[in-house]
């Protein structure tokens, strides 16, 4: 359901990470030539490389890859990281044609990869965020605290089959008309600016980010998420997919990446003020103070309430793909349990 605000927003130039080398400590013996010094670019050599494709430009979603990098995480575990970002097709092409291995998607918009005539072997094996942080975020007082005062409004859309059915979902069930709502097709870059304006009313965001940015922004807003108007959408978004081919093959390597990458996650949790410093270093183009305030926000959602960071729950899962089913919005019937995998982490 991204993938056309991503095409619009991403860079095609790749960007990369390279791994911290660990350059063995000279001996008496290799000053005196008597043994060659192990050098970071020979210890390099020995890593095994891993392409990781990022959905976005950096951001407090990517955190943990790039805390697992800093503190040498993927060395530790004999890696050699490469993170690139994606082409106008989206991350998930990378991946399931094998031109990288893992990347950062939504279960929404990885949906197209797993049936039909443009499945490929792509599935998701770890949660970014453990629960559905999106919804709709307006301007404080004009009655949009709840779906059903979306009546009448102005409404930022995609134009996608998806995004759309949930909206009417949780428009009717809080006892509203869908067809009252005015559908404005836009792809909102500032949402500060836009609800500002009022170009639009209500905007489709993730609050960790988008939603924060209003309030430093100094613009006053209401927030509902759709997975507290409806239990069916708290989905999974973002997730870490992987080629699913390569990881059958690699199962070791999948392993130590996700390991690592992991530890990544859970440093971010327990220390989100250096864990935001890292993502600045990283991306120091970044505003400062919303990396702050989002990595805080962050610290709580990575994993919640599961039992360790990066789960996925088959029932929630299923949940919002047989709902996709029931609603008709594909072609092709998605079986359940189709698309993720817990087999690859700890």
């Amino acid at each position: 359901m991204k993938k056309k605000i991503l095409a619009a927003l991403m860079a095609a130039a790749m960007i990369a990470l390279s791994a911290a080398g660990c350059g063995a400590a000279k001996t008496e013996e290799s000053k005196t030539d008597a043994a060659p010094a192990t050098t970071a670019a020979a210890d390099n050599a020995e890593k095994t490389k891993v392409t990781f494709v990022l959905d976005w430009t950096p951001n407090t979603n990517h955190t943990g890859l790039y805390v697992a990098e800093e503190k040498g995480y993927f060395a530790d575990a004999g890696l050699e990281v490469e993170v690139v970002q994606p082409p106008e097709d989206g991350a998930e092409a990378l991946v399931g044609t094998g031109k990288a291995q893992f990347c950062v998607t939504f279960q929404d918009s990885m949906l197209p990869a797993l049936v039909g005539d443009s499945k490929m072997p792509i599935e998701a094996v770890a949660a970014v965020v453990q629960h559905n942080t999106s919804g709709i975020i307006s301007r404080k007082g004009e009655g949009m605290d709840t779906p059903k005062g979306m009546e009448g409004k102005k409404y930022a859309t995609w134009d996608l089959p998806i995004e759309k059915a949930t909206l009417k979902q949780v428009v009717e069930n809080d006892g509203g008309d869908f067809d009252k709502v005015e559908l404005i097709p836009s792809t909102v870059t500032d949402e500060s600016s836009a609800l500002s304006s009022k170009s639009v009313d209500a905007i489709w965001v993730f609050y960790g980010w988008a939603g924060i940015a209003t309030k430093l922004n100094g613009v006053e807003t209401d927030y509902f998420a759709f997975k507290d108007i409806d239990p069916v959408f708290d989905y999974y978004t973002p997730v870490i997919a992987g080629n699913t081919d390569w990881m059958k093959q690699n199962p070791d390597t999948a392993k130590a990446f996700l390991s690592a990458l992991k530890k990544g996650y859970e440093y971010a949790i327990a220390n989100p003020d250096d864990a935001a410093q890292v993502l600045l270093k990283a991306a120091p183009e970044l505003d400062e103070e919303l990396v702050k305030e989002s990595q805080k926000y962050m610290s709580e959602q990575y994993q919640a309430d599961a039992k360790s960071w990066g789960f996925i729950d088959s029932a929630r899962w299923n949940a919002f793909y047989n709902w996709i089913n029931d609603k008709k919005l594909i072609d092709t019937e998605i079986p359940e349990n189709t698309g993720f995998t817990n087999d690859y982490l700890e």
